[in-house]
């Protein structure tokens, strides 16, 4: 049996409040994000310069190579005609081969695999030089004859593969594609002075579309929802070809009757005019144009009710004026009948 305990009840101890969790970063739970991308934008003045410089930077690279090909084919004859030259033949290779591929790695500092495949074509022709230029020191020293013409064949075959294939130039496309044309890049600068020329290039002018190879030009506008342009053939001494109106129509979203096109007075079938809309005027509403350019110039407020259309009506004989002899006769012939008229009148009522 046990008593019961005469020890005061102690007091629990009780952790102090804690603040709630806080939910980590989402940067700390979600994917990672890669680095911003930065867009600049540079005007056509700068492109064009920038392109200008890339196609120049290329023609020095292409033509660095094509010497390289005429040295190294010049080091492996001298090795073929005097052995004693391979050590420098050799070391010259080798420095021309590093250099060149340590430059094209630092071109591409994150290409991976195709990294090594460039810097594996671009020592191509240095390492096959190297393996020439050895083989030919061995082919010199060696008992049996006739290694001579096996030498210079040997030689001839690594100078035509290397000027051929290239592997080097096609190593540098890997780590820079290479610069647009001259001619590309004018036309993809092409400058229009209307948007309605861009436009009609862009969706008309098109290989496929209502009107290729042709321009808009001399572009004018004649009314509120009208306008005028000349359609020219872009190749010269060629017509402009048959455009489809029932095409422009859907292109431009406006009913076949408001498009018409036809020559140009004067001129040949390389251009045609285009008339889109009704000049300002043609087939107006009378009382539009009175509201708009009559009343408030000459009558402010008067408002056109009626619109009465043809000839006037012909004017009664008594009001109009006399024009002649016979005129005149006739009028003096109704005032004596009329005083005649009278004087029976007057006997009557006496």
């Amino acid at each position: 049996m046990y008593a019961p305990s005469t020890r005061p009840p102690t007091a629990t101890p009780t952790a102090p409040p804690t603040a709630p969790p806080t939910a980590p970063p989402a940067s700390a739970t979600g994917p990672k994000q890669g680095p911003a991308t930065v867009t600049v934008h540079t005007s056509p003045q700068v492109a064009d310069a920038w392109g200008r410089m890339r196609r120049r930077v290329d023609v020095v690279r292409s033509r660095t190579g094509r010497v390289a090909t005429v040295a190294g084919t010049g080091a492996a004859a001298a090795v073929v005609a005097t052995p004693g030259t391979l050590p420098i033949a050799l070391v010259s290779t080798a420095v021309v081969t590093v250099a060149g591929a340590g430059i094209l790695r630092l071109q591409m500092p994150h290409a991976g695999h195709q990294k090594a495949t460039a810097t594996a074509l671009y020592a191509m022709p240095g390492v096959s030089l190297g393996v020439l230029l050895i083989c030919e020191r061995l082919a010199a020293g060696a008992a049996w004859g006739g290694t001579v013409p096996m030498q210079v064949l040997a030689v001839a075959v690594w100078a035509a593969g290397t000027w051929l294939l290239r592997p080097a130039q096609v190593a540098r496309r890997m780590a820079t594609p290479p610069p647009p044309a001259a001619s590309a890049v004018e036309a993809a600068q092409t400058v229009y002075a209307h948007p309605a020329a861009r436009w009609w290039a862009e969706r008309v002018a098109t290989q496929g579309g209502a009107a290729p190879d042709t321009a808009l030009e001399g572009i004018e506008r004649i009314g509120e929802t009208a306008m005028t342009a000349i359609i020219a053939a872009t190749t010269p001494g060629q017509p402009v070809p048959e455009i489809s109106i029932r095409r422009l129509s859907a292109l431009l979203d406006i009913p076949e009757d408001q498009i018409t096109i036809g020559p140009v007075r004067g001129r040949g079938a390389g251009v045609r005019r285009l008339t889109i809309g009704a000049p300002a005027g043609k087939d107006a509403d009378p009382a539009t144009m009175w509201a708009k350019q009559i009343a408030p110039l000459a009558m402010p407020g008067a408002v056109l009710t009626g619109v009465r259309v043809g000839r006037p009506a012909a004017t009664d004989s008594h009001s109009a004026a006399p024009t002649g002899p016979h005129d005149h006769q006739e009028e003096h012939e109704d005032e004596h009948e009329d005083e005649h008229e009278d004087g029976d009148r007057d006997g009557e009522d006496a």
